[in-house]
């Protein structure tokens, strides 16, 4: 018998007061995967009833981690500890198994299911057998499996009934994956949510815990590839040295269904191998990457490839050699064929010698080589063809390639967004993309269609999303902000699905099920992509940000070395108006389109205005539709978006009720945070932009709390993710 003195029972008394305290603060790091107790009591009654156990068959790793979430899943949303026994299972019971190893007695009434899904999709489906209520999830594969089980409990999460579930869903893309832009010495670039996750100096025999929630956090949206460096790269990634270490965290991805890739810095060969060229038509240079290669895939046989960012932005490439990007891409495409890896190859090339326009150079330097890459090869191509900005039209390459795989590049950190100070929901950019038709092969050809090949039969296809976690508490430094990790990984498996339906989903996964908190907080993401754009780049404008960090508006700078550095160079403003004209008489970017497309882009009638300027240099006087001049519409957009910020606080001033109270002070700062630099956007770009109209700001716009001087003489030397 074990004896406590008042002093110890008081302290424990005390212990435990403290932990039930702390237990209601929610610092984010659960991300969507809250598990939090099903308060509805009569969906609590029926979701219990159907799942009284849980059978599995299978002996991996992947189904054994997918029986571990069932268990911490089951055990957050019953309330009560959910262990699985394979030998006591209660009669309705779910059961998980995958097509090969499912007992026969379940498979055979599935037969007809397991023929329509393909790899990585899965099968949820309650079944009356013998008597007793059956689920199954099964799959292709142990990771289908396990996208199965994510999936229940996404069901689940959102109150949704499963009663006769049946759900038959396979991905639309093959590859679906996070571009890191981690360096070696941790820091990120263009990373906004603390350093790097990748602890290099203590891998690999400390393995941090995160990585395993990492990979879980991907596992369940289907994200199913990661590189791990940046695509300004280092080749020290590729030396034995850290090749330990990128094994180590291959280990821990495994499970989850999550591969590794690394960027290939294109000049490796002479940094780390000792060659004296990188010439890639070079026989010494071919062979040290097929070796590299096999050394790779000897201790990571599941390694995914190469990532290579080439001849762009001072990074070394094949044209050093006088050589093209299907020199560089298909021998590397050589080097991992016989192992099944892929190259993805990036786009994003400009040069300084192109005085035209940098927004023709990649279609320019790419689309000539259609057909002529290897099939392991995927072009990867930005949403649009400058950088990321708050609103592009689509690439023109986007369709205009049928003959080799194209893969989406999107942004999920904010470069040009704020960083992770400010509310943007980018899957409603990312739905508008896809949306986009390209005309390509007649109306309806899609960009989505582009991307998940069913516009030219693809045999693979991809997307690409540049991260924004970094190791901040809560991922991504703003709690909103994970709901664009959640809805890239969602839009990656399926492009055609809606940025609303997935909002909602997230809602009710991360915060409450209530629908007095989910309509208007979903009705504030979906609008804050535009009010974003209203505050910052209205009617088209693009690229007038501060140089170098990006951090904060910076029309004016025009004396950097390169032009298309310059914002000047990309809004042209002079007393005659303002806009990039890129039709016929201007650079003729347009013509890079679809004729159908090429023709609505050329008539400044007939181009959308939220593209205005981005096609066309426009009179300060031009008449937009709502019969506003164009000086006028603009000062209201930039207006109108400062005042939707403040709206955004209002509104989430009153929802204090469905949310614990870390997560709504640290949401609360952060909108504080967005309204404020909201108004420095506005009152230095059009302080900026009235010099050249020479007109009065109109009614219903604040007037600036500084001189352009001041706005101009600001500075961020150490403003993040540089």
């Amino acid at each position: 018998m074990i004896l406590f003195s008042k002093k110890v029972f008081s302290l424990l008394y005390i212990l435990i007061f403290i932990l039930s305290f702390t237990s209601h603060a929610n610092d984010g790091y659960n991300l969507w995967l809250q598990y939090k107790k099903v308060e509805n009591k009569q969906l609590l009654k029926n979701y219990m009833a159907s799942i009284q156990g849980v059978e599995s068959s299978g002996d991996s790793k992947t189904i054994s981690v997918a029986k571990q979430e069932l268990e911490k899943g089951f055990s957050g949303l019953f309330g009560n500890v959910f262990q699985i026994d394979d030998n006591n299972s209660g009669k309705n019971t779910l059961i998980i198994g995958s097509e090969a190893n499912l007992d026969v007695k379940y498979s055979k009434y599935l037969k007809n299911e397991l023929s329509k899904i393909e790899r990585d999709g899965f099968i949820i489906k309650q079944l009356k057998i013998e008597g007793n209520t059956k689920i199954i999830i099964t799959a292709k594969t142990d990771v289908g499996v396990l996208y199965g089980v994510f999936r229940l409990l996404r069901e689940i999460q959102s109150y949704k009934s499963i009663e006769n579930i049946n759900i038959i869903d396979s991905p639309k893309v093959d590859v679906r994956i996070l571009n890191h832009w981690d360096n070696l010495d941790r820091t990120v670039e263009r990373g906004y949510a603390g350093f790097s996750l990748w602890d290099w100096h203590r891998l690999p025999d400390y393995i941090d815990s995160r990585y395993v929630d990492y990979a879980r956090a991907n596992a369940s949206i289907g994200i199913n590839g990661t590189v791990l460096t940046n695509v300004n790269a280092n080749a020290l990634i590729l030396t034995p040295h850290y090749l330990e270490k990128v094994k180590a965290l291959a280990d821990v991805f495994r499970p989850y269904g999550l591969k590794v890739y690394l960027t290939a810095r294109f000049s490796a060969p002479i940094e780390i191998g000792g060659l004296e060229t990188a010439d890639p038509l070079n026989t010494e240079v071919i062979q040290w990457w097929k070796d590299k290669t096999a050394e790779i895939y000897k201790s990571i046989p599941d390694f995914g490839g190469y990532l290579v960012k080439a001849n762009s932005e001072g990074q070394p490439g094949p044209q050093n050699y006088e050589r093209n990007h299907v020199d560089g891409a298909n021998m590397l495409a050589d080097a991992v064929a016989p192992f099944g890896g892929i190259v993805m190859w990036r786009a994003f090339v400009y040069s300084e010698h192109d005085p035209t326009d940098r927004a023709k150079q990649a279609y320019s330097e790419f689309v000539p080589y259609d057909g002529q890459f290897k099939d392991n090869i995927l072009i990867q191509v930005k949403n649009g063809a400058i950088d990321f900005q708050p609103r592009e039209p689509f690439h023109p390459m986007f369709g205009a390639m049928p003959k080799t795989p194209l893969m989406m590049e999107f942004q999920i950190t904010q470069e040009y967004l704020g960083f992770s100070t400010h509310l943007v929901y980018l899957p409603k950019l990312y739905e508008e993309v896809f949306e986009a038709d390209t005309y390509r092969e007649g109306k309806g050809s899609t960009v989505a269609k582009v991307i998940d090949g069913s516009l030219h039969n693809k045999k693979i296809t991809g997307v690409a999303g540049v991260t924004n976690i970094g190791n901040d508490r809560n991922w991504t430094g703003h709690h909103f902000l994970q709901a664009n990790w959640y809805g890239f990984g969602r839009l990656a498996w399926n492009p055609h699905l809606k940025s609303k339906d997935i909002a909602e989903e997230w809602i009710r996964q991360t915060f409450s099920n209530d629908e007095n908190f989910i309509n208007p907080i979903k009705k504030m993401m979906i609008q804050s992509r535009e009010t974003v754009v209203k505050y910052m780049n209205p009617y088209g404008l693009h690229h007038i940000f501060d140089t170098g960090h990006h951090y904060g508006p910076g029309p004016w700078v025009g004396n950097l070395p390169r032009p298309e550095w310059n914002p000047t160079y990309y809004h042209k403003a002079d007393e005659f108006g303002v806009g990039f004209n890129r039709t016929k008489t201007g650079s003729n970017a347009t013509a890079q389109y679809a004729p159908e497309v090429a023709k609505m882009y050329d008539d400044i009638l007939t181009t959308p205005e939220k593209d205005l300027l981005w096609f066309h240099h426009v009179s300060w006087n031009h008449k937009l539709k709502n019969e506003q001049t164009l000086w006028n519409g603009m000062a209201l957009k930039y207006q109108e978006g400062v005042d939707e910020v403040e709206d955004m606080i209002s509104l989430w001033n009153s929802m204090e009720q469905y949310v614990d109270p870390q997560r709504f002070k640290e949401v609360k700062m952060m909108l504080n945070i967005q309204y404020k630099e909201a108004k420095w956007w506005r009152d230095a770009c059009l302080l900026y932009f009235q010099q050249f109209s020479k007109q009065d700001l109109p009614n219903g716009v604040e007037k600036p709390s500084k001189t352009l001087e001041e706005f101009q003489s600001l500075r961020f030397p150490f403003a993040p993710g540089r």
